[in-house]
Parts: C-alpha cells; sequence; structure tokens
C-alpha cells in the first residue's frame, strides 16, 4: 500500500485571504495545491497567477461545484462570506472533503453542531482556521504561563483592531446577526486567544458595541466572567490604529504578546515581568503561520490525528460570541451557567 506524503487540497473562493493562504499551501511540505474555485467567472485563474504563479498544475474552475466534485481532491480549505461558511462546510463535508474552515466556522453553536454530526458521519476531520494559534510564539508564552512564573492567572486583555479601508468595506455590509462587523471578523481572535489562559467554561459575558447603518457592529468591548474572580477583557474595532496583542496577569507578574498578526517576516516579541522585580523582552524567530497551520491540518489528516483546535473549541468560542452579540443588542449581562 502506498503512503500518502502530501494532503490534495482545494479552495473553495477567490477571497482575499489567499494573498496569505494559498502561498502556504504551496509551500507545504505535506500539501499539493490541486485547484481554486469562484463563482465570479476568471476569478479562480486570476487569483491562482496571482498569488500561485508556477503552479500549471492546479485547475481554476468558475463553478464551486466542480471543485467538489474533482476526486483528485482530499480537503478544502473556505474563505468563503461569514454567512456561508457552516452551508458550504456541509456541502463539502457530503462531498467527502475535509475541512478547513476560515475562522468563524459558522453564526451560531447549533450549525457547528451540525457540521460535528455530519463530520463523524462521513468520517472527514474539519477544523476552524485560526492560524495565529500554530505560530511558535504561543507555544512560548503557553510555556511560560504553565511554569507557574506568573502565579494564578487573575485577568485577560486582548485588543485586535485596524482601520476600515474602502476595499473592505464589504465587511460592514450585513448586520452583524448576518455575519456582518467586527464581531465575526476579530472579535473572534479577542475571544479565541483571551480563552487560551482560562480551562473552565465562562460564567457570563457583557459586551457594548457601536453599529453602522446597516446593523453591523464596528467597534465592541466587554468582559467574559471565568468565576472566582477571573475575568477577561476583549476590545475589537475597525476605527482604531492596528493592534493585535493580549496581555495576561497573574498573581506573582504577567506576560504580553505584542503582535499575534504575524507576517513571516516578522520578528515576534513577548515580554514579561514578576512581582520579585524580573523583567524580559524575548525575541523569537520569524514563522509563517498560515503555513503551519496547513501542514498541522495536512498531517492530521495523513496521520488520522485529531486536530488541535477541536470542534469542542470552536463551539466553545462561538457560544461567548453569541453571548457578546446578545448582550450589546440587549444592553445586559448575559448567564451562561
Amino acid at each position: 500500500m502506498t503512503i500518502r506524503t502530501k494532503l490534495r487540497w482545494g479552495i473553495l473562493g477567490a477571497a482575499r485571504i489567499n494573498e496569505r493562504l494559498l502561498p502556504a499551501i504551496v509551500e507545504a511540505e505535506n500539501a499539493e495545491l490541486v485547484a481554486i474555485a469562484s463563482r465570479r467567472p476568471g476569478a479562480a485563474a486570476e487569483t491562482l497567477a496571482k498569488y500561485g504563479p508556477g503552479q500549471t498544475q492546479a485547475c481554476a474552475y468558475d463553478d464551486l461545484e466542480a471543485l467538489l466534485n474533482d476526486d483528485a481532491i482530499d480537503a478544502v480549505y473556505l474563505p468563503m462570506a461569514n454567512h456561508e461558511h457552516a452551508l458550504w462546510a456541509l456541502h463539502a463535508i457530503e462531498h467527502g472533503k475535509h475541512v478547513l474552515c476560515e475562522k468563524p466556522m459558522a453564526l451560531s453553536v447549533a450549525d457547528i453542531i451540525a457540521i460535528e454530526t455530519a463530520a463523524r458521519r462521513y468520517r472527514v476531520t474539519v477544523m476552524e482556521g485560526f492560524m495565529y494559534r500554530f505560530h511558535p510564539q504561543h507555544a512560548r508564552v503557553l510555556e511560560l504561563v504553565n511554569s507557574g512564573l506568573f502565579g494564578e492567572i487573575r485577568s485577560v486583555r486582548a485588543t485586535y483592531s485596524f482601520m476600515m479601508r474602502p476595499a473592505r468595506m464589504y465587511r460592514l455590509e450585513q448586520s452583524v446577526e448576518r455575519g456582518g462587523g467586527a464581531l465575526w471578523d476579530i472579535g473572534c481572535y479577542a475571544v479565541h486567544s483571551a480563552r487560551m489562559f482560562f480551562e473552565d467554561a465562562p460564567v457570563s459575558v457583557s459586551a457594548v458595541s457601536s453599529y453602522v447603518g446597516s446593523g453591523a457592529d464596528i467597534s465592541s468591548s466587554g468582559v467574559i466572567d471565568f468565576g472566582r474572580g477571573r475575568f477577561a477583557q476583549f476590545d475589537y474595532s475597525f476605527e482604531r490604529a492596528r493592534r493585535s496583542e493580549y496581555e495576561m496577569i497573574g498573581t506573582r507578574g504577567g506576560i504580553k504578546c505584542h503582535t499575534v498578526w504575524q507576517l513571516p517576516g516578522d520578528i515576534p516579541i513577548i515580554s514579561w515581568w514578576t512581582e520579585d522585580g524580573r523583567q524580559c523582552e524575548e525575541r523569537l524567530p520569524s514563522a509563517n503561520h498560515f503555513r503551519l497551520e496547513i501542514e498541522h491540518f495536512s498531517d492530521c489528516v495523513l496521520s488520522g490525528r485529531e486536530p488541535a483546535l477541536s470542534l469542542d473549541d470552536a463551539k466553545d468560542n462561538c457560544r461567548i460570541l453569541e453571548a457578546a452579540m446578545q448582550s450589546a443588542a440587549e444592553s445586559r449581562l448575559i448567564k451562561l451557567v
């Protein structure tokens, strides 16, 4: 029996994220780009030529179904509009494809449960695409936290923002209930990164938001209560200077990740301090978290291992996002237990 060494990929959409994702598939040691598809005539071919020059073996489809019916494809990456993720993830699963779905996986926990059920039935692997978690800087942060250097974790602050450019205004066309706005686009990062430091389920969520005419939130802030005096503060916006950072403070010190959205050539910086006067700034090797994500997912499928980001993790994150959306809309605390 021939042992497969490369997972064969298709990309279901010509979204802007392909600027990072498509080259990552090409560069990954255990992946092969087979095809990309788009509903916009010529968009798939244009994207392939722009971000994957030289990939003459890859097909460009103007029909999403054609890609899903391609037996040469094992797995699909799904970068479509937020409100389409659940529908097309289920469709891909029904075609027997493994699915790496760009965050958010879905706009409701119920939809993720449906995806989980389908994945089990068709025996495929599904993971939510939080690429940042595969950058080694976060493993280093967790190593220091788990060492007990900072004592018991009491609070986390996660901040994500950038100024909305005209080319990205489509993110505000839909209401937040339909997947538009900052909550689903960058708020999911804030909640996800904050959750790294608390194993217990959250007790409650409160949030306030600023909205545009479509009903999309453009800026939001809130607090997740993890019980016993432990809180995660989140803040995200499309109308503030670029930030992607988190900071954890414990009973004996704290640590900060200065830039979560790393470009391949960036030098990651984490800084930490302790109550006894120690201070340290660590500069870590650069890495491409998109490529590492692709290699991780490919390895999981090829070797039959479970992904680092489980569907339980996806449900837990979505549950908090749903509560934050409800809290902001109704101006009240949302209890989760």
